[in-house]
C-alpha cells in the first residue's frame, strides 16, 4: 500500500469519531480560576530536589495556591534553587538528611495541623505513602486512602476522574466502597454536584467469571441502599460505553451513566494506570494527581508534568481543602 493510500482511511477515522473533540476545552484552567480569592493552603513539600519538583512548589506559591515549607537536604535545595534561578527566600526550609527522614517530617507536620496539605517532591511515591499510611504515626483516617487522576482530555467534554491508578493494587469490594466515595467527594469539591460513576469492566453484563463485574453490581446495590452517597453509579460498563453515547446506543445499552461518566472506577491499579497513561500519551490528555482519604490531601506530581498540570494539582488540593473547611469571606 502506498503512503497516499492511507490518507482516505485516516481522514475517515478523524471525521467520524465515537467521541466529539471540543477544540478549546480546558478543564484545568477552570479549576485554577475557581481558586482565585481562596486563601492558599500551607503545604509540606517533601524532598523537592529536582528542577521540576522545586519549580512546581514555587509556581504553586506564586499563583497563591499553596504556602510551601520545603523539606529535604537544605544545602542541596538551596544549591538547586540557585542553579535554576528560583527564589526560595520567602519559604521556610526544614533540613532532613534522607528521603525517609523528609517524609517522616512532612507527615508529622501535617499530622500536627501545621500543614494543610502535603506535596510529593522527587522521592518515590512508595517511600512517601508508606510513611503516610502508617497506622500509628501516619495520616490515616477511617477511610481507605486512594488516588485519583483528574484528567483534562481533549476528546471528552467533561472533567474525567480515574481511580485508583496509583495506590491500591488489587482492591477488594470493601476497599472499592471507599475508593468510590473518595472520588465522589472530590467531584463535589470540583463543582460536580452529582457525578456519574462508571464501574469499569470488559463487558456490560454480570459474569461470575469476571470479578470486576460482580464488584460493580454489588457497588450499585450498595449505592441504592445508601452505603455510597452523592453520585449516580452504574456498572459494569466497558470503557467505550462509559464515555461514548454513540457506543452505548450501538450496544442498545440504557444507562444514566453511559456516554457521560464523570468518574471511571477501574478494576485494579494496572488497568487504571495504563488507561490514564494511554489517554495522556495517545489522547493528548493532561493529568493532575491527588491522594484522598487521609487527614490532608497529598499532591502527587510527575517528572514529566507540565507547569499547568503541577498548578492544577495544587488547585485541586486547595478546592478539596476548602470544601472540607470553607474559607470565611469577610
Amino acid at each position: 500500500m502506498k503512503t497516499s493510500d492511507l490518507a482516505p482511511l485516516a481522514e475517515g477515522v478523524a471525521v467520524d469519531p465515537l467521541v466529539g473533540h471540543p477544540p478549546d476545552f480546558h478543564v484545568f484552567h477552570q479549576f485554577i480560576e475557581r481558586c482565585k480569592g481562596l486563601p492558599p493552603i500551607t503545604t509540606a513539600v517533601v524532598w523537592p530536589l529536582t528542577d521540576v519538583s522545586l519549580r512546581g512548589a514555587v509556581e504553586g506559591a506564586t499563583e497563591k495556591l499553596i504556602e510551601p515549607t520545603l523539606i529535604g537536604n537544605e544545602p542541596a535545595i538551596r544549591e538547586l534553587a540557585a542553579k535554576i534561578g528560583v527564589d526560595i527566600s520567602p519559604y521556610p526550609v526544614l533540613h532532613a538528611e534522607t528521603e525517609v527522614k523528609a517524609a517522616e517530617l512532612g507527615v508529622a507536620i501535617c499530622r500536627s495541623g501545621k500543614a494543610q496539605a502535603m506535596m510529593k517532591g522527587s522521592l518515590h511515591t512508595d517511600t512517601l505513602m508508606k510513611i503516610a499510611m502508617n497506622r500509628d504515626t501516619g495520616l490515616r483516617t477511617s477511610r481507605r486512602i486512594s488516588h485519583v487522576f483528574v484528567m483534562d482530555t481533549p476528546a471528552y467534554s467533561r472533567t474525567l476522574l480515574i481511580t485508583d491508578a496509583a495506590i491500591n493494587i488489587e482492591p477488594e469490594l470493601e476497599d472499592k466502597v471507599d475508593i468510590v466515595q473518595n472520588a465522589i467527594d472530590l467531584a463535589h469539591a470540583l463543582g460536580i454536584p452529582e457525578p456519574k460513576v462508571a464501574l469499569l469492566s470488559a463487558v456490560e453484563t454480570v459474569s461470575a467469571k469476571i470479578k470486576s463485574t460482580l464488584d460493580a453490581a454489588a457497588l450499585c446495590k450498595m449505592a441504592d441502599r445508601g452505603q455510597i452517597t452523592g453520585g449516580i453509579l452504574d456498572g459494569p460498563l466497558a470503557f467505550d460505553t462509559a464515555v461514548s453515547a454513540k457506543a452505548a446506543h450501538i450496544k442498545r445499552l440504557v444507562s444514566p451513566v453511559a456516554g457521560q461518566a464523570d468518574i471511571l472506577v477501574v478494576p485494579d491499579l494496572e488497568s487504571g494506570n495504563m488507561l490514564a497513561k494511554q489517554l495522556e500519551y495517545l489522547g493528548g490528555a493532561q493529568l493532575a494527581g491527588i491522594v484522598l482519604g487521609a487527614r490532608v490531601p497529598t499532591i502527587l506530581t510527575s517528572r514529566a508534568d507540565s507547569a499547568e498540570t503541577r498548578l492544577t494539582s495544587c488547585a485541586v488540593a486547595l478546592l478539596l481543602h476548602n470544601a472540607r473547611h470553607p474559607a470565611i469571606k469577610v
